[in-house]
């Protein structure tokens, strides 16, 4: 390729801005990626990169404001410059990750109009190269959902467990991943590839498929083909080695997995194998540690042995190694910021997500290039992985999106009308000992209260829409006793009580009063039908003793409640069947119901 000029890069900041101007879709880089193919185009680009430009490559930061261009003050303390085209400059990154508390989504349009500006940004810098952004985002779907409508929403991965189907799964993530890519967000940290083993998991729950290592692998598969194939988004799973059999979260601790190497294989590995067999473009480390992999005390992040010997050994993984999030308490109890950047680079690690102390970090891998710490081939080998995958998932030749368009490509009729008829197999009838359910609701007055403000205004919405006369009475997750009486007062004179529940079994982090089990109790005991639906975790009926209809969404999302208030009216049968096994409160080894059970009429 021959050598863009200063001149050349002023015309493509200027045909950008122009072509965004008139609301047109712009530049790309495939006048320059075209004549020497994929693999010249990356091999061009790696040999004239300074290298200074190849550590940036290696780094995916969060940048705060709605915009490319306009200052944002909390940019400022953690990169010493204003507006996130600067930062996306400043470091030459190879990518950014949007949230809710950057500002980075507050609509469609803006979030296309961002994604433009952030790679404009990267392809009109002063440099030999035009290497654009990795622009990603965790729309896990569930409870790890950051686009929120008009985006299309899904119930997350233990409600597709539910619905055991490959293809809705694959659905999902399809619909996810267009929409993603008219926005102009290239990478979507998902699916989640871990088996969630343990019920008190607090981190991982609904997040996870199932505890059956078969169906989370045959769902995994499935997500990645329609991320990466039809949605044209690379996926990443997570967390490597597995995070689903721990009682801590390595958001604010070390979590320690202690399977065998055997467990590991049986109940961690398949999904991961799964995963790489599909030709995943990324996987994302754990901040954990797993003695029978690596007995030297180090997270998985840290760890040679298992990201170099067991994943790219072993298991053959040839794309990019990413960190989760640098700034977890679960990597930093160790190392300082700088170090623990480093090191992970050491231990197989492509890109470094979110480290807290950019300039440090930034300035110690270039450090550690420039002493020979880490190798000029070794460098160069995790650079080629990430100009690889921009160049296999399109991103090279078709950066930018058209900001105008998102309308007509964004939660479209046929994306939500798809969303709803997923959902509607994903519902779980666990218990229905009394028959309530069906429930003709027409004339009859019914009490909807629980947790949600939202949740129970969209569950009683739902019930007057078949006429019902409701009244809403919402409670939070961790309700008063106060609040529990005034829940039963307001369930006197009505006909039947549906109660939404969160995580009800969480006395711990989410409901320390467990006033949710107070709740239940409560309206049971007056008299009337009462109907618990659990809108998280499907455990929380161990914790609610005398629970004769209990429904599993897996979700609070209000997909998956309108699908709920379907199934409570009997438009919808259910068919949804546990992908987990709900264990008795405080027996592990006693299952009340199994993987498998579910109840339809």
């Amino acid at each position: 390729m021959p050598r863009p000029s200063v001149t050349r890069r002023s015309a493509i900041a200027s045909a950008v801005a122009a072509t965004l101007a008139a609301g047109a879709v712009p530049l790309t880089t495939a006048d320059a990626a075209a004549p020497a193919g994929p693999k010249g185009w990356v091999q061009s680009t790696l040999v004239r990169m300074t290298t200074e430009e190849k550590v940036g490559q290696l780094f995916v930061q969060q940048v705060y404001g709605q915009d490319a261009t306009t200052p944002d003050a909390r940019n400022l303390p953690l990169y010493g410059v204003a507006t996130p085209a600067e930062v996306v400059q400043k470091y030459h990154l190879g990518g950014v990750i949007y949230f809710a508390w950057t500002d980075s989504v507050k609509n469609p349009q803006q979030i296309a109009g961002l994604s433009n500006g952030l790679q404009q940004a990267a392809l009109a810098q002063d440099s030999k190269v035009d290497i654009p952004l990795g622009i990603s985002i965790d729309q896990e779907q569930g409870v790890v959902t950051r686009i929120g409508p008009p985006a299309t929403q899904f119930p997350g991965s233990m409600a597709l467990g539910a619905g055991r189907s490959a293809e809705d799964a694959r659905t999902a993530a399809a619909i996810t991943g267009k929409e993603l890519r008219a926005m102009g967000v290239n990478t979507n940290f998902a699916p989640v590839a871990d088996v969630n083993v343990n019920p008190l998991n607090p981190v991982i729950g609904t997040r996870s498929f199932s505890s059956d290592p078969a169906l989370a692998a045959d769902l995994v598969a499935a997500q990645v083909a329609g991320y990466q194939e039809d949605g044209r988004v690379s996926a990443s799973a997570k967390h490597f080695p597995g995070h689903g059999d721990t009682a801590t979260d390595s958001h604010v601790a070390f979590p320690v997995i202690t399977h065998t190497r055997e467990q590991w294989e049986q109940l961690d590995a398949p999904p991961f194998k799964a995963a790489i067999a599909q030709g995943i473009d990324m996987i994302m480390t754990a901040h954990l540690a797993f003695p029978a992999l690596d007995d030297s005390g180090n997270p998985a992040t840290l760890s040679k042995p298992i990201l170099t010997d067991l994943l790219r050994g072993e298991l053959g993984y040839q794309g990019v190694i990413v960190t989760d999030a640098l700034e977890m308490q679960g990597v930093r109890e160790l190392y300082g910021d700088a170090e623990v950047a480093v090191r992970a680079l050491e231990a197989g690690v492509d890109q470094l997500l979110m480290t807290p102390a950019m300039d440090e970090a930034y300035a110690a891998v270039l450090a550690a290039v420039e002493s020979g710490r880490i190798s000029a081939a070794d460098l160069d080998a995790k650079v080629r992985r990430v100009l690889e995958l921009k160049v296999r998932r399109g991103i090279v030749d078709d950066p930018m999106v058209d900001p105008a368009a998102t309308g007509s490509l964004v939660g479209t009729a046929d994306h939500l009308s798809t969303a709803d008829a997923v959902t509607n197999r994903t519902s779980t009838l666990v218990a229905n000992d009394d028959g309530v359910l069906p429930m003709a609701v027409g004339g009859k007055k019914v009490l909807v209260t629980g947790y949600g403000v939202t949740t129970t205004q969209i569950l009683a919405d739902g019930l007057t829409a078949s006429g019902a006369t409701t009244t809403v009475h919402q409670t939070g997750t961790s309700p008063t006793d106060a609040q529990v009486a005034s829940a039963v007062a307001a369930a006197q004179g009505k006909d039947a009580v549906v109660v939404t529940t969160m995580k009800a079994w969480d006395t711990t982090t989410t409901d320390k009063r467990a006033g949710q089990q107070k709740l239940v109790k409560a309206l049971q005991d007056i008299g009337i039908p009462v109907v618990v639906v659990a809108t998280r975790d499907p455990y929380d009926i161990a914790y609610l003793p005398g629970t004769a209809t209990y429904l599993a969404t897996y979700s609070y999302s209000p997909v998956a409640i309108r699908a709920a208030a379907r199934v409570i009216t009997g438009q919808v049968a259910p068919t949804g069947k546990l992908p987990v096994d709900i264990p008795a409160k405080g027996a592990q080894g006693t299952v009340l119901f199994p993987f498998g059970h579910g109840l339809t009429f």
